[in-house]
């Protein structure tokens, strides 16, 4: 029996009719879309929601319903419908400056009609590094000055996932561990797990200005104490997992903190983007000391974007 289920027990009332609705924070959103919450100091895992609670994030205050198994029914707080509007425009403008700028294409043996149009005497055409083709007319008189040009758009995103992950402990692989871990748990010994590339960040950020890093990981349950612990990151450089000792490079950063079973992103540091832009590390490890932090960590895909 969860913790959830425990919450449920002690608080419920005991018919349906009776039955509490409270406020809960949450601490986070889990890989299967349910939720880890702070109800009234007690830490519920896995609380199932209402379809209706779009767009989960940790920190929400939800109204929780109370029982033999609580359910998250709404959310507390302002209205959400100006920030989807905004993520739709700008996904909306995204696809408006992929679409061809040219409206309409048609011919004939007759001059065109109506007003405005003026004729080129060489007529040039090219494709950019996006792939959309562009067109330029050289004119011999200009009647009407052109368009301006569009904006400059930066590359677009990519994201890399690890071609490898694995987990050292005692100087050498540990095949004990299925995902990458940090800390020990049984007095075994220290693990540190690691994250590989190959040279595939270097490769998507050669001639770009990158402008953002972030890495996304999955804490896997059933490993440490189900609260929130930190990932303690540090970089490597390995293309492929090593056959002896995992050496450790910059670190180590708290960039996120994960309860059990919860999806997380963390934004790596200008130093270390610079890094793994340039080559100069390849990679991403874990490593912590003892029980308290310990956990294992699935995940690792990589999300780069640049600036024009």
């Amino acid at each position: 029996m969860d913790a959830a289920d425990l919450l449920g027990q002690a608080l419920a009332k005991g018919s349906a009719a009776e039955r509490q609705t409270v406020s809960g924070q949450v601490v986070d959103v889990t890989d299967t879309g349910t939720v880890n919450l702070d109800i009234e100091g007690t830490l519920a895992i896995d609380v199932p929601c209402a379809d209706s609670y779009r767009n989960r994030a940790a920190g929400d205050w939800v109204a929780v319903q109370l029982g033999a198994r609580p359910v998250v029914k709404w959310r507390l707080g302002g209205d959400q419908a100006p920030v989807e509007q905004a993520a739709m425009q700008a996904i909306a403008e995204d696809v408006a400056l992929d679409a061809q700028v040219v409206r309409a294409a048609t011919w004939g043996t007759a001059g065109p009609a109506g007003s405005g149009w003026q004729q080129v005497q060489t007529l040039y055409l090219r494709k950019n590094s996006a792939g959309k083709v562009e067109l330029y007319g050289q004119l011999a008189s200009e009647t009407d000055p052109p368009p301006p040009p569009p904006p400059t758009r930066p590359p677009r995103p990519v994201s890399i996932s690890p071609t490898d992950a694995g987990t050292w402990r005692g100087g050498r692989p540990d095949e004990y561990a299925a995902s990458p871990t940090q800390g020990d748990w049984t007095g075994r010994g220290d693990r540190r797990g690691g994250w590989f590339y190959g040279t595939s960040i270097a490769a998507a950020c050669s001639g770009k200005t990158v402008s953002s890093m972030k890495v996304a990981f999955t804490r896997r349950r059933g490993a440490g104490v189900n609260a929130r612990r930190p990932l303690h990151l540090y970089l490597h450089d390995y293309t492929v997992a090593p056959s002896g000792q995992l050496n450790l490079g910059d670190g180590p950063e708290e960039l996120l903190s994960l309860s059990v079973g919860a999806t997380g992103t963390a934004t790596l540091p200008a130093s270390w983007r610079s890094q793994l832009a340039s080559g100069a590390a390849r990679g991403l490890a874990i490593y912590s000391r003892g029980s308290r932090d310990y956990m294992s960590v699935t995940g690792g895909r990589l999300t780069i974007t640049f600036s024009a």
